[in-house]
């Protein structure tokens, strides 16, 4: 499995510099409403629960009936944790330009709670609060490929 770990501003920079990237913002729907990096399309990695977060069985066929097996995916979620594993589900899937964004859109923090990799949002990066249906998961779930 192989993928690379960029942090945000890196990210955003492969992301300007090529056209051919694309911003996946894993996180729940909800977060993903409240803000995220631009251009950014929606497919959640899990789903908040009374219980806590349960992985979204339908991840890995969401994704690959939207986006090719080469296509180039800067994956984020609020910390980079969700993002990391998502692009471990994804490069077992068979896809192979993958970026890890640790830190993603709210940054990552040490286990006394101090910012240790800010995030999108804090480093002032494009963000929008609106989406196009097209780049959210309802409608992504239920389209066909794409690509």
């Amino acid at each position: 499995m192989h993928y690379e770990t960029l942090d945000p501003d890196e990210a955003h920079g492969r992301i300007a510099a090529d056209s051919k990237w694309t911003f996946l913002d894993v996180r729940t729907e909800r977060e993903f409403q409240a803000g995220h990096a631009s251009g950014a399309f929606n497919v959640p990695y899990a789903f908040r629960e009374l219980t806590g977060m349960t992985q979204n069985p339908s991840f890995v066929d969401v994704v690959q009936r939207r986006f090719a097996p080469d296509s180039h995916l800067v994956l984020g979620c609020a910390a980079g944790a969700r993002s990391q594993r998502a692009c471990e589900l994804l490069a077992a899937a068979g896809f192979r330009n993958l970026v890890n964004m640790d830190g993603g859109f709210s940054g990552r923090r040490d286990e006394s709670g101090q910012v240790v990799v800010e995030g999108w949002q804090a480093r002032g990066l494009p963000t929008e609060a609106d989406a196009p249906v097209e780049r959210t998961y309802p409608h992504l779930a239920s389209e066909s490929r794409s690509c």
